[in-house]
């Protein structure tokens, strides 16, 4: 591993520059800010380098489409390759690079470190977003930045960041934002129609989840949806997902946790998020993981659903515990 005394963004651009062939993957079950970090840092790179070959590579989302198309590439035809994952911890959650032989690879992650595989390891846990990692990396160099690169690294903060209302929301994200939208000057107020313009079926399936989440007396509030509600109300198994931050200020639910089953993969989608309990350590027990405060698991077994929900619910109850303690 590359010793990162140095500034590690320039280190990152001189890899860019070397190599002619560059693929750029993100985790599976992508969020806008992994698709946006991915298509802007594609488009920068063919902006100022335009004979290179750079593909943003796996499974795409529908509803994801407006933030550009991804590349479909032979993998098995690349050759001298820098591989770049974005926004995750673990290689084997990588999406879209089988049969890709890469000669090095660049990590840009802002979650906790879980896994060391890249020669060279950008890990920002106080940064909101991959975005705002990618941003700030952009602006500290004399590149071309276009407004179509900057409105998606603009969505990719605003999306991770939930608007700027969670906690990994700094200083820092406020003056990067401010710097991005002083020198492109995009229309950031027409970029929250695009992240949250939603079809009426899926305000409906909003009202589902309100109305059927199960709170526990601990603080733990958590919904199941079954493959029937997901056909019903017209929507994808990331609909849910997208949906988890919407519950942040819900009095008296301290984590709360969305499943969705996938069936064509046959998986459950489990997403967790919390206003105080810790939860990616549990996550993590369920080959899960993420932040302090939100966190996801992947798995095909029904059984680990309950028990991750059971440990859950305890760490609800430790932790008003420990605010009783604290306020007697």
């Amino acid at each position: 591993m590359i010793d990162m005394k140095s500034d590690i963004k320039k280190i990152i651009l001189r890899k860019i520059k070397q190599y002619e062939t560059i693929v750029i993957a993100r985790h599976i079950g992508p969020d806008p800010d992994a698709i946006c970090s991915q298509i802007a840092l594609r488009d920068f790179i063919l902006d100022n380098y335009p004979k290179k070959k750079v593909y943003a590579v796996g499974s795409g989302v529908s509803k994801f489409k407006k933030y550009g198309l991804l590349d479909k590439v032979d993998n098995k035809t690349l050759k001298n390759v820098l591989l770049i994952t974005l926004d995750v911890p673990n290689f084997y959650r990588v999406d879209g690079i089988e049969d890709l032989k890469f000669k090095e690879v660049i990590k840009i992650d802002h979650h906790p470190f879980e896994e060391e595989f890249g020669i060279i390891e950008w890990i920002d846990e106080e940064a909101c977003s991959t975005c705002q990692m990618i941003t700030k990396m952009i602006l500290k160099s004399n590149l071309k930045l276009s407004n179509n690169v900057a409105s998606n690294l603009f969505c990719g903060i605003v999306s991770d960041s939930d608007r700027f209302l969670l906690s990994y929301t700094t200083l820092e994200t406020f003056k990067i934002v401010t710097c991005l939208l002083e020198r492109t000057k995009i229309p950031f107020h027409e970029l929250y129609a695009k992240l949250y313009e939603r079809p009426m079926e899926e305000i409906r399936f909003h009202g589902y989840i309100a109305t059927n989440l199960e709170v526990t007396s601990n603080g733990f509030a958590s919904i199941i949806i079954d493959d029937d509600v997901i056909k019903k109300y017209n929507v994808d198994v990331s609909t849910a997902s997208n949906m988890i931050n919407d519950f942040n200020f819900i009095k008296d639910i301290n984590v709360w946790s969305f499943v969705t089953y996938d069936e064509k993969n046959k998986l459950y989608k489990v997403n967790i998020r919390s206003k105080g309990p810790v939860i990616n350590e549990i996550a993590s027990k369920y080959h899960g993981g993420g932040h302090k405060f939100a966190s996801g698991v992947r798995t095909p077994n029904k059984e680990d659903i309950d028990n991750l929900f059971k440990d859950l619910d305890l760490e609800c109850q430790k932790y008003n515990e420990m605010k009783k303690d604290m306020n007697d």
